[in-house]
């Protein structure tokens, strides 16, 4: 019986988050032991690949955020897609509504950011920063409380996370980028091309799939591009038709068949790289810095004044409508896990304010992101979990009446 009910934990969203959430914590503690040195070597280690004439050399950090986390922007992209097509983002409105609480996600957070900076004195240049949604834990903290929330949420949160994440990108791109390969990017649209072409006449089999993808992704690194734009790109072209009676789609098949591997496997292994972040060097003087506060206020008051206010706005104007079955006090749940900026944020921060490890403004940079990041993940996950009780205490009550 014990055995069973671990097994239906870990199928669960719920098991997967949790897995998460441990892979996290055990790489900040380590991050911060004896082993520290060890763990940040191995991080920075440099490994060879070399499958034919095709080679590449990278960290495993590296490997680990353009290469396994290709295959999870992959999986985002094949859901959203299918969600556009067959579900809860079929209907136009329903689409423009992340869509837009994306944008408002990323003006507002960019705005407190220079407002606080401006008023405190501090350094103007990290406004990109509180730009972005970490997808991984936003969706983990997520999937932990929302137990009895509609699904129509989550497809909500992972939508605006994929426009909020592809517009980071572009940021990234024009702002701090060194120049993009051409030939590469050629080769990225016409396999693109290609593929999309022959998928519409004749069925693919998996392996050709997996290939194309392979090629894809080491053409997008070969071009200096993030490999996560490319994988959502790879997914549009993917076909959703079934083409067999009683079967599934080829899209359908890929989710499947990857979902197991990117929760249980790519996402704890993305946090137990990417969490261990060092407090060495940290001070309590450093708390109230402008830098800190202007990061930390962007992420928590900017992501959720930005999405909830243009969701509201979309909803106001006939644009956009809320998730289905969804509440504002939910919605706004959702809002304000937006502001879990973590790992997308000190990305950026370490472009922004180039240095060492060290450096006082990336030791800000930290504060400011891991301040701002577990204010809105407390935050968010305190507010769905009242929402998501107070769903259940009203279904046992009045089972076909949900709050608005």
């Amino acid at each position: 019986m014990a055995r069973r009910t671990t097994l239906e934990f870990l199928r669960t969203e719920a098991g997967s988050g949790a897995v998460l959430g441990v892979a996290a914590l055990a790489a900040l503690i380590v991050a911060n032991s004896p082993l520290s040195a060890a763990y940040f070597g191995w991080l920075k280690s440099e490994h060879v690949v070399q499958v034919g004439p095709l080679f590449l050399e990278m960290s495993v950090s590296e490997w680990i955020k353009e290469g396994l986390m290709a295959v999870f922007f992959l999986v985002v992209g094949l859901e959203i897609k299918y969600e556009i097509l067959r579900g809860e983002l079929s209907d136009p409105r329903k689409l423009a509504t992340p869509v837009m609480a994306a944008a408002g996600g990323m003006i507002a957070p960019a705005l407190v950011y220079l407002a606080v900076s401006g008023i405190l004195g501090g350094p103007h240049g990290g406004w990109p920063i509180p730009l972005a949604t970490d997808i991984a834990f936003a969706l983990a903290v997520f999937a932990v409380v929302a137990r009895n929330l509609p699904s129509s949420l989550r497809v909500f949160l992972l939508t605006l996370a994929i426009v909020d994440d592809l517009g980071a990108i572009a940021l990234i791109a024009a702002l701090f980028s060194s120049g993009v390969g051409l030939p590469p990017l050629a080769g990225v649209v016409a396999v693109l091309a290609i593929g999309f072409l022959v998928a519409r006449r004749w069925k693919i089999p998996p392996p050709v799939w997996v290939l194309g993808f392979g090629l894809v992704w080491h053409l997008t690194v070969q071009a200096g591009l993030s490999t996560s734009l490319t994988a959502v790109a790879f997914a549009a072209i993917v076909p959703v038709a079934v083409r067999r009676p009683g079967g599934e789609g080829p899209l359908r098949e890929a989710m499947h068949d990857l979902h197991p591997y990117v929760a249980y496997l790519i996402l704890p292994l993305f946090a137990f790289a990417k969490a261990g972040v060092s407090f060495a060097g940290l001070s309590l003087d450093q708390a109230l810095a402008p830098l800190v506060l202007a990061i930390a206020f962007g992420l928590f008051f900017g992501k959720q004044i930005g999405v909830l206010g243009a969701a509201g706005l979309a909803s106001a104007l006939k644009i956009g409508r809320k998730p289905t079955g969804a509440t504002w006090l939910e919605l706004y749940g959702v809002s304000l896990l937006c502001g879990v900026g973590f790992t997308m944020s000190l990305f950026i921060g370490a472009l922004a304010f180039p240095g060492a490890i060290d450096s006082p403004e990336q030791v800000e940079v930290k504060l400011g992101v891991l301040l701002g990041s577990l204010l809105s993940a407390t935050a968010g996950g305190v507010v769905l979990a009242i929402a998501s009780r107070r769903r259940k205490i009203l279904a046992e009550q009045t089972p076909d009446t949900i709050p608005d």
